[in-house]
């Protein structure tokens, strides 16, 4: 046991550091998160579509109360289960809890034990209407479906464990979509180690355009994607939903050539100058069915003798120019920032369980808590805020000092007084209590 005089600082013999403040916590302001949670009716929406395979006679928590616990402690920035042994003590927490007390780690440990692949299906229909709620508010009308995959590093013998050439080491390979206007977490699937990017891309994005097509408010959807996702089956599925697509194209030989025709060369050439021009070609590859539009960007740098090409290809009309399409397609770089987050800051990589439906689980768990947060920051927050990263957000917002007092009538959840963004703060809560009504 550590002693008082253990715990006494060097700069001030007089101050003494201890754990024993009663009841306080640290994360008061996730009453800002189970606020909004209410709003979306998270709670309903989630024992109405989320399913286990539970066949518990006696429980003390529910496996929908569980989830919601675990959102929060991500939400929290907490990235081990055993984070919830000392979390459940939480005075605040607990108030966010209907029915106390919470889960411990071991309780957390066997909710996964009752996942199955109706439960990962169900979790995606759940994110989906959590969306679409987001979307009314918002009144978005406009959808940009980035598509990609992305690596996580698995450490022993987990299930479908693989290597990735491309990555150079072991683990999984998710294959993800995110809207790139709201930031919205749209999809993720999780696959093994060496399946190639466009594997099993069709069977991904099909739900989601048939959802999108039909969902209000009325959508435009664009799809995005690098040359992984260059395959027949998303152009003609884009084409069938009349939807339009950018996708980046590998060079070929053939490709080259038609770029080449668009380079002219003479003897006043400006060699000392960057070139840069853009064209549209007709073309058909061996494995189309009909021929598409390919737009050609061409690049000759200072100094350099020859051009390098770019290739997109596109179903969009030739009033939209060459330029254009290369100038939508390079802000899908956004996308890297948004898997970074859900990594990052959301542990969508972890893959503690040695079971992979468990990581999977794991996975669209870390999805739903960073579509929760973006939900509050493209909803709630004033326009200058909206690109706060969330360990900001964290920071500003959730890592709150608060107490509570409890009176005969009343609970009163009492803040730091020296709660330094508590302007944002209220108003983050005011704009949450205000679109209760719109939903």
């Amino acid at each position: 046991m550590v002693t008082l005089q253990e715990n006494a600082v060097k700069f001030n013999n007089n101050l003494i550091v201890s754990h024993d403040g009663g009841r306080l916590s640290s994360d008061s302001g996730l009453v800002l998160i189970d606020e909004l949670m209410d709003a979306f009716q998270f709670t309903q929406l989630s024992e109405d579509i989320v399913t286990f395979n539970d066949s518990r006679k006696y429980w003390t928590h529910t496996n929908h109360k569980i989830l919601k616990q675990l959102i929060l402690q991500i939400i929290g920035g907490y990235n081990t289960d055993s984070a919830a042994n000392i979390l459940q003590h939480d005075p605040v927490l607990q108030t966010f809890s209907t029915d106390k007390p919470l889960a411990s780690q071991s309780s957390i440990s066997r909710l996964y034990d009752r996942v199955v692949g109706e439960t990962i299906d169900s979790l995606q229909v759940f994110n989906q209407a959590l969306i679409d709620k987001a979307r009314l508010l918002r009144n978005d009308t406009n959808m940009i479906i980035d598509l990609d995959s992305t690596h996580s590093d698995t450490f022993g013998n987990q299930e479908q464990t693989a290597y990735n050439a491309h990555y150079g080491t072991n683990g999984y390979h998710p294959l993800v979509a995110f809207d790139g206007i709201t930031g919205d977490f749209l999809k993720a699937k999780l696959r093994s180690g060496n399946q190639y990017t466009s594997k099993g891309v069709k069977e991904f994005l099909k739900p989601l355009l048939e959802h999108y097509n039909q969902a209000i408010p009325t959508t435009d959807i664009l799809v995005r994607g690098d040359s992984g996702f260059a395959t027949p089956d998303i152009y003609d599925l884009c084409e069938l939903y009349e939807n339009h697509y950018v996708i980046r194209l590998k060079a070929n030989r053939n490709l080259y050539r038609l770029a080449e025709e668009f380079v002219f060369y003479d003897n006043d050439h400006p060699w000392d100058e960057k070139e840069v021009y853009y064209h549209s070609v007709s073309y058909q590859a061996a494995s189309w069915t009909k021929s598409r539009r390919v737009c050609v960007r061409s690049t000759r740098e200072v100094g350099e003798l020859l051009f390098n090409h770019s290739f997109i290809v596109t179903n969009f009309s030739e009033n939209i120019s060459a330029k254009r399409v290369f100038e939508t397609y390079n802000k899908r770089g956004t996308m890297e920032n948004y898997i970074k987050e859900a990594k990052n800051s959301f542990f969508f990589d972890k893959t503690d369980s040695p079971e992979f439906l468990e990581n999977e689980a794991r996975m669209m768990i870390s999805l739903l808590a960073y579509n929760v947060v973006n939900f509050l920051r493209t909803i709630c927050f004033e326009p200058k805020s909206k690109g706060l990263q969330v360990n900001t957000i964290r920071l500003r917002l959730f890592k709150v000092a608060g107490k509570l007092v409890t009176t005969a009538r009343r609970i009163y959840l009492k803040l730091s007084s020296s709660h330094v963004y508590q302007r944002e703060f209220y108003a983050v809560f005011r704009q949450i209590q205000r679109i209760q009504q719109y939903i």
